[in-house]
């Protein structure tokens, strides 16, 4: 395997010292012109290229913003993805995105990652509830933004979306339809947006006169496809089966739509379903799926504006701050019909 050549195989070649060089690279008006061209002959003669990773850790400032999200086979963190790769572009920044899968364990070892990796700053959608891990990262010093999450006892910076307002819509929605009896298939119960879904599920059933017995709560371990899959076979199981459905998101959405086909159970004639998030897949679905929209990209923009504010804040003004976004009810065929 050929060597990589170095800075001081540079000053060599070219007969000068490795100061000579590395002024050459970083402040050439310095050095005077028929210097400056032996030692930019020899770069070229052997090809050496400036170790970027190396510079920015001589100067204390990394190119690169993390984003650590729950789920990337989630279109939703996928666009949200997009929103900060955008904003970063702009700032000339890079994203080094990773996947904590929802596991405490997995979203530890990225931060310790990125603490390693000593990157600019990090974009956080939390799987840890408690905050531990939040608590650990933050002794690196390195500033953070809560994306699609206000944790409990932070006062970082974060961007989301309205959940209660969100479950309200959903479930206000399937009453202004005529359904009285309803499911909540609401993923793992540690996660904020689960209960805040939840909590306006219940203002809209109390606005109509409606007691929570009326909602009839179905838990999974995760928010995916095969998660939604299972809901839809539990539901099918209940002697007295809900007419309506709201999910946590439109992945577990897209499962129980699945399980209501299989069976031969009409959408939505016999049950009615509510995603959340609206992904592109919901409006693709074999009946078009309605659904809460959250402004993904939006977020992800946002939060990444917030964390290179707070970066480039050299004098300490940077005041943290907690942007919440309003959700968007996109009525579809899966709720339509009439009752």
């Amino acid at each position: 395997m050929a060597q990589s050549v170095g800075i001081k195989d540079v000053a060599r070649a070219a007969g000068v010292s490795v100061g000579t060089v590395s002024n050459v690279i970083n402040r050439p008006d310095t050095v005077a012109t028929e210097t400056r061209a032996r030692v930019l002959s020899a770069i070229d003669r052997l090809g050496y290229v400036r170790s970027e990773s190396a510079r920015q850790l001589r100067a204390g400032r990394s190119r690169i913003m993390g984003l650590l999200v729950l789920d990337m086979g989630n279109p939703f963190f996928v666009d949200v993805a997009r929103g900060a790769e955008r904003a970063a572009r702009k700032a000339g920044l890079g994203v080094m995105v990773c996947n904590s899968a929802e596991s405490v364990g997995e979203e530890a070892e990225y931060l310790s990652l990125f603490a390693e990796q000593r990157v600019r700053g990090v974009l956080l959608t939390p799987a840890d509830a408690t905050g531990r891990n939040i608590d650990s990262f933050r002794r690196h010093g390195i500033p953070f933004v809560l994306v699609d999450r206000v944790a409990e006892g932070t006062t970082e910076c974060s961007v989301s979306v309205d959940d209660v307002a969100g479950g309200a819509l959903a479930v206000r929605h399937l009453i202004d339809a005529g359904h009285r009896s309803l499911a909540y298939v609401s993923g793992p119960p540690g996660f904020n947006q689960v209960r805040d879904r939840r909590t306006g599920a219940l203002n809209a059933l109390a606005e109509a006169g409606l007691g929570p017995e009326c909602l009839r709560e179905l838990p999974t371990e995760r928010l995916d496809v095969a998660a939604g899959r299972d809901a839809g076979a539990r539901l099918l199981g209940l002697a007295d089966r809900p007419t309506a459905v709201f999910c946590a998101n439109d992945l577990l959405a897209l499962g129980v739509l699945q399980a209501m086909y299989a069976a031969g159970v009409g959408v939505p004639d016999d049950l009615a379903i509510v995603g959340y998030d609206d992904i592109e897949f919901a409006a693709a679905a074999a009946v078009p799926l309605t659904s809460v929209r959250q402004p993904a990209v939006t977020m992800g923009a946002l939060a990444a504006e917030l964390l290179l504010e707070e970066t480039e804040d050299s004098a300490g003004r940077h005041e943290h701050r907690r942007v919440v976004l309003q959700p968007e009810l996109v009525v579809r065929r899966s709720s339509l019909a009439a009752r």
